[in-house]
């Protein structure tokens, strides 16, 4: 079983690399603290951090996803409840300005930081 899921890695192009040298630097403890906070922020490890930036890749963080991600579940939870109440025959006419104008403040959020990612 491991065997097959190898060499189907290896026809993707995707090859299993051993890690086995070690490169020591010497840091203060505020740069190493850094490090590992811009590391976690990036949800890598500090090897695979070091790495990606050492070798050019670029590393895209996004700040304020955290925020409309919350507003998106919570205008989910509120459609959530309007159909239940519309499928009971509790609701038959919604007021959607609301709503509508919620949505509209998370596109435009979006696409400030879809363009700040670009």
């Amino acid at each position: 079983m491991a065997k097959a899921i190898l060499e189907s890695r290896k026809e993707s192009g995707f090859t299993l690399k051993k890690k086995t040298t070690i490169i020591t630097a010497r840091l203060t403890s505020s740069e190493k603290a850094a490090i590992q906070k811009r590391a976690k922020k990036a949800k890598m490890t500090m090897t695979d951090y070091i790495i990606q930036c050492a070798l050019g890749k670029e590393i895209i963080q996004v700040e304020g996803l955290d925020e409309i991600l919350s507003e998106l579940k919570a205008q989910g939870r509120n459609i959530n409840q309007l159909a239940k109440l519309a499928n009971m025959g509790r609701v038959s006419v919604v007021q959607s300005e609301d709503l509508i104008a919620a949505y509209s403040k998370m596109c435009s959020q979006l696409e400030k930081i879809a363009g700040e990612v670009e």
